[in-house]
């Protein structure tokens, strides 16, 4: 589906350009949904085709397009998560969410001859703190109906009664939900290093990484830390998480020797400090962490070409072979 240009909006009737520019606020909301910003778009091609399906008239009935937009996108997410799981369930390795860069660094995937082209600004996700990656790892540990009730009431703050009428269940069912959901994401944030800490950890990390510093990389790693990658069958990459800070230093280390001339960079990643790897100019790697109590708790090692088509001009160089993390 293509969506018209502002330039061919100015020429429009004005409905038209409201329509539109409800877009970047869907997007928003399909990928916290989805995880994943591919299938988020879907999502939202999949809502305007069913509003253009429509007569004038019956558009014109309705009485707040942005509200019927947003519950028909809603609805469209909670029907591909159903799918999702069992999708996942036969997914080559780990599955993690899709990685954003910062809105300087995004590209899109989507563009046609092979080369990426800047994205158009309004298909950008807002990076604030619901989209970080450990958020959105937590959140694929709730059910569709648990994530739906959560994202659209705590995010969006729409209240119980419309999200009832999305989900099909009652207001104070999906109270519950939204409480059940809200009681994981304060569990697993409950020792998170503040803010201003975040990058300064990083940036040791990736200092430490490059100088092939095992001792460092252990002593700023949680004793118990895990290190998950996802290669999603395209790519060389473990499995299966890889778990302990000796462990987790020691195949760093190991990935170093192997790729010498991996380059390192520091990264926004879903709006926190990340680092991201490449291989003669091509990202084949990013990274997000968890940090807790001052030291790197979790690592999200995103390695599938396809998930990295926002942060490279050309996702099919990034279909290498050999392992890295």
């Amino acid at each position: 589906m293509n969506t018209p240009s502002e330039a061919e909006l100015d020429r429009c009737e004005p409905e038209l350009s409201v329509i539109v520019g409800e877009r970047r606020q869907l997007t928003n909301l399909a990928y916290r949904l989805l995880g994943s910003l591919a299938e988020a778009e879907d999502a939202v091609q999949e809502t305007y085709t069913r509003w253009y399906a429509m007569t004038r008239q019956q558009q014109e009935a309705v009485e707040s397009p942005g509200a019927w937009l947003t519950t028909v996108a809603s609805r469209v997410c909670l029907d591909m998560l159903g799918s999702a799981r069992a999708r996942r369930e036969r997914y080559v390795g780990a599955w993690i969410p899709e990685p954003l860069p910062d809105r300087t660094e995004w590209f899109s995937g989507r563009a046609g001859g092979g080369r990426a082209e800047p994205a158009d600004p309004a298909d950008r996700v807002t990076l604030d703190e619901s989209v970080n990656m450990a958020f959105l790892v937590v959140l694929e540990s709730m059910t569709p109906a648990e994530r739906v009730a959560f994202i659209l009431h705590d995010v969006f703050r729409y209240p119980f009664a419309e999200i009832a009428e999305i989900v099909g269940r009652t207001a104070a069912a999906c109270r519950q939900l939204a409480s059940s959901a809200r009681r994981r994401i304060r569990d697993a944030q409950a020792s998170a290093t503040p803010a201003p800490g975040q990058a300064g950890l990083v940036r040791s990390f990736k200092q430490a990484w490059e100088a092939r510093d095992i001792k460092a990389l252990v002593g700023l790693l949680d004793p118990e830390a895990t290190m998950t990658a996802d290669g999603g069958g395209y790519v060389g990459t473990v499995l299966r998480p890889v778990e302990g800070a000796e462990r987790i230093a020691e195949y760093l280390i190991h990935i170093a020797d192997k790729a010498p001339g991996l380059t390192l960079l520091e990264r926004s990643v879903n709006g926190r400090p990340g680092l991201v790897a490449q291989l003669a100019g091509t990202t084949v790697t990013v990274a997000a962490f968890d940090l807790a109590e001052g030291r790197v708790s979790r690592i999200w090692a995103v390695r599938n070409p396809e998930k990295l088509r926002p942060w490279t001009e050309d996702a099919a160089d990034d279909e290498g072979s050999g392992e890295t993390p």
